[in-house]
């Protein structure tokens, strides 16, 4: 009989620590947000947002747009690539046509045509040179020196942005690359060619 007894009270016990864990899971959610409320914190929201196949769909729609993109103007970028020793660098292309504000990258082939190992770094410069402080590089291989193997090739990037500060009299930018072997004379950055006017003919007088 004694027994009986001691099973029921373990069976209150147990009913009475099921209602209270259903009781807590309940209230979980009103603290949860109250305590969101008060921190100003709410990793709720956030979290759908990152899982995939929430339906969530619209809240990255309504995220907020990079407002930093002048789609009002387009910039032509040239790329030009010079080469001091016996070896081959170019650019995958020859220009791109970005907007202010804009992350655009293109790449640059390199290749040690050589019987030796050699050890090279590139040196930029920009055309016109107030462009310079406006071009923001995020990625470069002029960054580092790089070796290469005999007959090595290697193909890197450049991701720039143009800052939207640039003067809008600039259309056009080039940016040009020197590779120089390292270890030798180090040469100067290029510089673009400036086209002199042609002065026109003198005409000759009447009568002469």
């Amino acid at each position: 009989m004694n027994l009986r007894g001691e099973n029921l009270k373990m069976v209150g016990k147990l009913a009475v620590v099921t209602a209270g864990m259903f009781c807590f899971g309940y209230a979980l959610i009103p603290i949860y947000k109250h305590i969101c409320e008060m921190t100003g914190i709410n990793i709720l929201s956030i979290s759908e947002r990152m899982v995939p196949g929430n339906g969530k769909v619209g809240d990255q729609a309504r995220l907020p747009a990079n407002t930093q993109v002048d789609t009002t103007r387009t910039i032509t970028v040239e790329f030009d690539a010079n080469v001091r020793g016996p070896w081959e660098f170019k650019p995958e292309k020859s220009s791109i046509q970005v907007h202010p504000g804009e992350l655009s990258t293109v790449m640059y082939e390199f290749q040690n045509v050589q019987n030796r190992r050699m050890s090279a770094q590139a040196i930029p410069s920009y055309a016109p040179r107030q462009a310079a402080s406006h071009f923001n590089k995020l990625e470069c291989f002029c960054f580092n020196q790089y070796t290469l193997e005999p007959g090595e090739k290697k193909v890197w990037p450049v991701a720039f942005v143009i800052d939207p500060k640039l003067s809008k009299d600039v259309t056009t930018i080039t940016l040009s690359y020197t590779f120089f072997e390292v270890g030798g004379k180090t040469p100067t950055a290029p510089v673009a060619a400036v086209v002199q006017p042609v002065p026109a003919p003198l005409k000759s007088g009447v009568g002469s």
